[in-house]
C-alpha cells in the first residue's frame, strides 16, 4: 500500500509539474502575441509613413529632407526586422513550453496507468485473501459438521 501511496504522490507532483507547464506555455504565447501585435504595429507605421510621402505628388522636397525620410525608413525597416526576430525567438520558445507541456503530459498519463495497474494487482491480492479466509471458514465450518456427526454415530443412508 504504500508503494501504490508514493505512486499517488508522484502523480500529484506530476500534475502540478504540468500546470507549471500550462502556465509557461500561456505567458510565452501571451509574450508572442504581444510581439506580434508590436510588430504589426511597426509595419503599419512604415505603410503609413510611407504612403503620407507618396501622397504628394507635386511638391519640391529639398535633398536633405529625403536624406532624413529615407534614413528614418531604413531605421524603421530596421526595426521591423528587429522586431521580427522577436516573434520567431518567441515562436521557439512556444514551441518549447509547448513540448514541455506535451512531456509532462505523457508523464502524467503514464504515472496514472502505473497506479491503475498497481490498484488492480491490490485488488487481486485483497481478493485472493478474502477468497483464502472464505475457503478457510468454509473449511473449518465443514469440519465442525463431520465433527458433530462423527460424535452421533455413523448415519445410514
Amino acid at each position: 500500500m504504500s508503494s501504490l501511496n508514493a505512486f499517488l504522490v508522484a502523480v500529484e507532483m506530476a500534475e502540478r509539474k504540468r500546470d507549471e507547464a500550462r502556465q509557461v506555455l500561456q505567458d510565452v504565447q501571451r509574450a508572442r502575441e504581444a510581439s506580434q501585435a508590436q510588430l504589426q504595429q511597426l509595419e503599419g507605421y512604415a505603410l503609413e509613413t510611407q504612403g503620407r510621402w507618396g501622397a504628394q505628388p507635386d511638391t519640391t522636397v529639398k535633398p536633405e529632407v529625403m536624406y532624413h525620410h529615407y534614413q528614418f525608413m531604413d531605421r524603421l525597416a530596421h526595426a521591423v526586422g528587429l522586431q521580427t526576430g522577436v516573434v520567431g525567438d518567441q515562436a521557439g520558445r512556444v514551441e518549447h513550453a509547448t513540448r514541455a507541456v506535451l512531456a509532462a503530459e505523457l508523464r502524467l498519463a503514464a504515472l496514472r496507468k502505473v497506479v491503475e495497474k498497481r490498484r488492480r494487482e491490490l485488488d487481486k491480492v485483497q481478493a485472493r485473501r478474502d477468497q483464502k479466509q472464505t475457503d478457510e471458514r468454509a473449511a473449518l465450518q465443514f469440519g465442525k459438521e463431520n465433527a458433530t456427526q462423527g460424535q452421533q454415530g455413523p448415519q445410514e443412508w
